[in-house]
């Protein structure tokens, strides 16, 4: 497969708008109704809100034969370096195939933090084992509401070394 994977520019925002989009209303059926999906995504993803993303964090994407499928957003790097890893969606016919994983290294490699934070609905269960296969340990679960809708949110963490640990064991 011919990837790529780099930082996001502001003439990726359409896209990464549509893949926040198809992601959310693929991954939250059922869990999610799809009027809160549609409330979140309009404001979070929203223009000015990409801009404003894209000068105080980090985005990277990700490319398959030039076309961008999916993406990672990371907060910077904070003094106990450590990073919020706020979401990384590819569109459902790419997820499986490595992308997330890829999107996640680059945001090791490039940001070097000691720790991945991020918070995941504990219902999606795509996100829960892909997050875990990668070394993410559960730190709390907790309630939380989405525009008063109710949901049981995981946050998780990975101890940078521990990835690579595992990177090595893999490569054995």
């Amino acid at each position: 497969m011919d990837t790529c994977i780099r930082e996001m520019t502001k003439s990726d925002i359409p896209i990464v708008q549509d893949i926040a989009r198809e992601s959310w209303h693929d991954t939250y059926e059922g869990i999610i109704p799809i009027d809160i999906q549609d409330r979140f995504l309009n404001s979070a993803y929203h223009r000015r809100n990409m801009k404003r993303r894209l000068k105080q964090s980090h985005i990277f994407v990700a490319e398959v034969k030039g076309k961008v499928v999916g993406f990672a957003n990371y907060s910077p790097v904070s003094k106990d370096r450590s990073v919020e890893l706020g979401a990384i969606y590819l569109y459902p016919a790419y997820q499986g195939q490595g992308l997330g994983t890829k999107l996640l290294i680059a945001g090791v490699e490039k940001l070097k933090p000691e720790k991945i934070y991020l918070y995941v609905e504990k219902n999606n269960v795509k996100g829960m084992r892909f997050y875990q296969a990668r070394g993410f340990k559960k730190v709390k679960e907790f309630e939380d509401e989405l525009y008063g809708h109710p949901l049981q949110t995981v946050q998780m963490v990975l101890e940078i070394n521990e990835m690579e640990n595992q990177s090595r064991k893999a490569e054995l």
